[in-house]
């Protein structure tokens, strides 16, 4: 059994990463790498019957809580399953620190030197536009749990990417047409200046044709908005709308309340979600979002995860948990239908575009261009009586609905 002990990271309470004899949960940093000898560092190779997984994420700084609820999501799966796709499996997880060019320089050596079959991640569009080259050129599949830029869902679409989260724009979408259905006539933009921000802004108004009192592109990771909120002071808009997710977020919902601007309604999507209502708490209690899924969600897939995750983390779990629990769920699916033969790249691939499980958020299918098509939904902050906080359904807002990038992609 392959065990690298000096590489291992993440969680170690309540044995929520405990692994079977055959599963191996490690971790990656260079400061490791270095102090490894060299023949340590040799790796089985890529056909000798072990499913290698590498995850990616953000597990560090303001924005960690994103990218740790995400790698928790996915080893709740892996726990709940024993062995991926039935196979030996080694997991191996990396901080991308939210630096692109640290990023591609992990995603390289994922694919090059521990010969992974899958690479799962990342949290952010940036980071999803350093490693999708050095990934999906070599034809090992990346599954984004969390970043759906547009790009990769047309024009640039590629048979060994695929997503279970969104494409970008459609939770902002939601908010559009509740802001359209509520007859706001004058909407304060804001996010921040990347791509994400900019698929947020021209998400919401694809569905919402009002006027727009300003439109705002702060700094990615900014956490002081005061002269934002002075703008939005002016303007008195008929509502704000934002996308900051993180401690970006956090910030934003505190300012906003303590700026006496909470008449004007607060309108965002992951902005005020299971990994910020921790810090904001009744500060965000009734604040509406657009969302693929919540927690209260009531069917049986659902029931096991969120009450697998309550038992492991002891914390609610997010869209960026589910995500990911259920990139580890069509990995399982896929390799199981290929009989274990990883192989046969395009019988692999098949069979992932099959999206053979079940979701949390229940229905899901892949487009052509091998991202979700699924339902989206109004939601709201409420505490619960246990005292935790989390998203409620409101209402369905799109049902089956595929993104508006599909058409361009040539797959």
């Amino acid at each position: 059994m392959l065990i690298r002990k000096n590489r291992t990271a993440g969680r170690n309470t309540n044995g929520s990463y405990t692994m079977t004899t055959k599963t191996k949960l490690l971790a990656s940093t260079f400061a490791a790498l270095a102090a490894l000898p060299a023949a340590a560092q040799d790796l089985p190779s890529a056909n000798d019957g072990v499913l290698k997984i590498g995850l990616i994420y953000t597990l560090s700084g303001p924005a960690g809580a994103l990218g740790t609820q995400a790698r928790d999501g996915f080893m709740l799966a892996v726990n709940q399953i024993k062995e991926i796709g039935g196979m030996p499996t080694e997991i191996i997880i990396v901080d991308d620190e939210q630096r692109p060019d640290l990023a591609a320089d992990k995603a390289r050596e994922l694919v090059a030197r521990d010969q992974v079959d899958f690479v799962v991640g990342p949290i952010f569009s940036n980071i999803l536009g350093a490693i999708h080259k050095p990934v999906t050129e070599t034809g090992t599949i990346l599954i984004s749990t969390n970043a759906g830029t547009s790009g990769y869902a047309g024009a640039e679409c590629n048979e060994n990417f695929f997503v279970t989260s969104y494409q970008n724009d459609q939770n902002h979408e939601v908010m559009g047409a509740y802001a359209q259905k509520q007859g706001y006539q004058n909407v304060f933009l804001m996010a921040p200046n990347y791509q994400a921000g900019k698929d947020s802004l021209n998400g919401f108004k694809h569905s919402y044709t009002g006027g727009v009192a300003g439109e705002v592109f702060t700094e990615l990771g900014q956490l002081d908005f005061s002269s934002e909120l002075a703008q939005i002071a002016a303007f008195q808009p008929d509502a704000l709308f934002t996308f900051m997710p993180g401690g970006m977020g956090v910030n934003l919902v505190k300012q906003y309340s303590q700026a006496g601007l909470t008449s004007i309604p607060f309108l965002s999507a992951f902005t005020v979600d299971e990994t910020t209502l921790p810090a904001t708490q009744d500060a965000a209690v009734g604040l509406m979002g657009g969302a693929n899924w919540a927690p209260d969600m009531d069917n049986a897939a659902n029931k096991t995860f969120v009450d697998g995750y309550l038992a492991a983390y002891d914390a609610v779990p997010g869209t960026y948990a589910m995500q990911a629990y259920d990139a580890a769920q069509l990995i399982d699916s896929a390799v199981r239908s290929v009989g274990g033969d990883l192989t046969d790249r395009a019988a692999l691939k098949a069979a992932l575009h099959k999206a053979d499980f079940a979701s949390p958020r229940g229905d899901f299918s892949f487009g052509n261009n091998n991202f979700p098509i699924q339902d989206f939904y109004l939601v709201k902050a409420e505490k619960r009586a246990d005292g935790k906080y989390q998203t409620a359904i409101v209402e369905k807002i799109f049902d089956d609905y595929k993104d508006n990038y599909a058409d361009q992609c040539p797959l």
